[in-house]
């Protein structure tokens, strides 16, 4: 799979939210803006983010896909926001 021009395929990360003391929130109950996510693979002119990478995005940017019989989800390289380092 190849993606063309500025998109990525990216593969979420499902994370746990805990308050302080240990109460396990649900998804719905955060604000949260952004996801972690894996990056895939990336399109054709993204040259700043990689495959392999670790990234924030906006959680109501892109669409999801079965590519395979996988599920990937395809975002735009503006909705990223953040790329951890490998530190």
């Amino acid at each position: 799979m190849k993606p063309i021009g500025k998109y990525i395929v990216i593969t979420p990360i499902d994370e746990k939210v805990m308050t302080d003391s240990g109460l396990l929130l649900s998804d719905d109950a955060t604000s949260f803006r952004y996801k972690r996510a894996t990056v895939v693979r990336v399109g054709t002119d993204v040259t700043v983010i990689a495959d392999g990478d670790v990234i924030y995005y906006d959680r109501n940017a892109g669409h999801g896909m079965i590519v395979n019989g996988a599920t990937y989800h395809v975002i735009a390289e503006r909705d990223v926001v953040l790329v951890e380092s490998p530190d």
